[in-house]
């Protein structure tokens, strides 16, 4: 193992982990290896495990004031320092959690019948938002993992409304180009659309690929778009509830401070954690960032080892990996044996889309033992 990983991200224990008391580690039996909804395990960082230990001495336990926190003035700093991206803090504006934000967006941009381009195979969340509010799903499939950015177009020329895109792209963990931004919001504003940007895994991007903040890419963007991003895929944060809107011009802004009360209400404890984890955080998260970078090479190595069957592209982003299991056997959801024979969870494929079946999302955001007790466990359940 590289000698610069900090071992207190690497030396995790299984039975220490397994005293969590969240979705992952409740969800399956005991014996099962969860490997799929995305949380990494690894510890707090040491700034948010003050602040929330600060609050929990004080019995400071009430509803949230995030301005008076300073959280938006510690995601702009945040965003300066790790995207040289300047954001106003007057547009930063506190949500209860991502999904929420764009479900509140939708809400307002989309009536009954509209269109909502998504590309997939994407996080499967954004399906069912844009279903229960009683619009059309517009898939815009990534060509080759890379986003098609010409199907979009023809989408916003349909009619379309509005594209949620996933900038870093999950489950792929690819990401968009300066020039394809470019190209979606010149269409959106030729055609009256919004973009609505999840950059939540932006602080995740690995060595050698550089995230570009959607609203960063030209005057079309800033006028068609909003991004939403918070600290909990980074930072381990997302049973919180913290998240935030950015807008970088009036007519995006007026559509945020349209939104009612309950769309910007972050948790107390998630804008604590929060502010600690943009301010003092970066040590750590860098931390974090090499052990990524170093699992998913590992991954590499060891399917090329013992499954060369399995089809993978290491991410450019975020923990999360998106294997193709087809040649493996395993019908269109290959979760139902990998969890049967191999008491490994991953998340199902076919649930990110069409384009999912026969593939499964792995998550790598813990140590490099338990990456390889995953593969160990996907080979046993096709007799390796």
């Amino acid at each position: 193992m590289a000698a610069s990983l900090n071992p207190e991200l690497t030396e995790i224990s299984l039975e220490k982990l397994r005293l969590r008391r969240s979705a992952k580690w409740r969800f399956y039996d005991e014996d099962v290896l969860p490997a799929f909804v995305a949380e990494m395990d690894f510890p707090l960082a040491p700034p948010v495990k003050i602040a929330l230990a600060e609050a929990v001495e004080l019995d400071d336990t009430g509803y949230g004031y995030p301005d008076a926190l300073g959280l938006r003035e510690a995601y702009a700093e945040f965003a300066a320092a790790r995207f040289d991206w300047q954001v106003d803090p007057s547009r930063v504006t506190a949500a209860p959690d991502v999904v929420n934000a764009i479900t509140a967006l939708l809400r307002r941009i989309a009536k009954p019948g509209d269109r909502v381009v998504i590309n997939t195979p994407v996080y499967h969340p954004f399906f069912s938002v844009i279903e229960r509010l009683g619009c059309e799903v517009a898939e815009a499939p990534l060509a080759d993992g890379e986003l098609d950015v010409d199907q979009v177009d023809r989408e916003f020329r349909a009619g379309a409304v509005a594209l949620v895109l996933c900038s870093p792209h999950n489950p792929t963990g690819t990401m968009p180009t300066e020039a394809q931004l470019k190209a979606l919001a010149e269409s959106a504003a030729a055609h009256g659309a919004w973009v609505l940007s999840d950059e939540i895994h932006s602080p995740l991007t690995l060595p050698g690929a550089r995230h570009v903040p959607f609203l960063s890419v030209s005057e079309e963007a800033r006028e068609h778009g909003v991004a939403l991003v918070s600290a909990s895929k980074a930072f381990n944060l997302a049973g919180l509830h913290c998240a935030q809107f950015v807008t970088a011009s009036e007519r995006a802004q007026e559509l945020v401070e349209a939104l009612p009360f309950i769309a910007k209400h972050a948790g107390h404890f998630g804008a604590l954690a929060s502010v600690a984890a943009y301010r003092d955080g970066a040590p750590w998260l860098e931390d974090v960032v090499a052990v990524i970078d170093h699992n998913r090479a590992l991954l590499a190595d060891l399917l090329a080892d013992k499954l060369p069957e399995v089809g993978y592209t290491p991410p450019r982003a975020g923990y999360l990996t998106w294997l193709d299991l087809r040649a493996l056997g395993l019908g269109d959801d290959p979760c139902e044996a990998l969890l049967e024979r191999g008491r490994v969870a991953l998340n199902p494929g076919p649930t990110f889309g069409p384009q999912g079946k026969g593939f499964a999302r792995l998550n790598i955001g813990t140590s490099p033992a338990l990456v390889e007790e995953a593969v160990k466990r996907i080979g046993k359940a096709v007799g390796r």
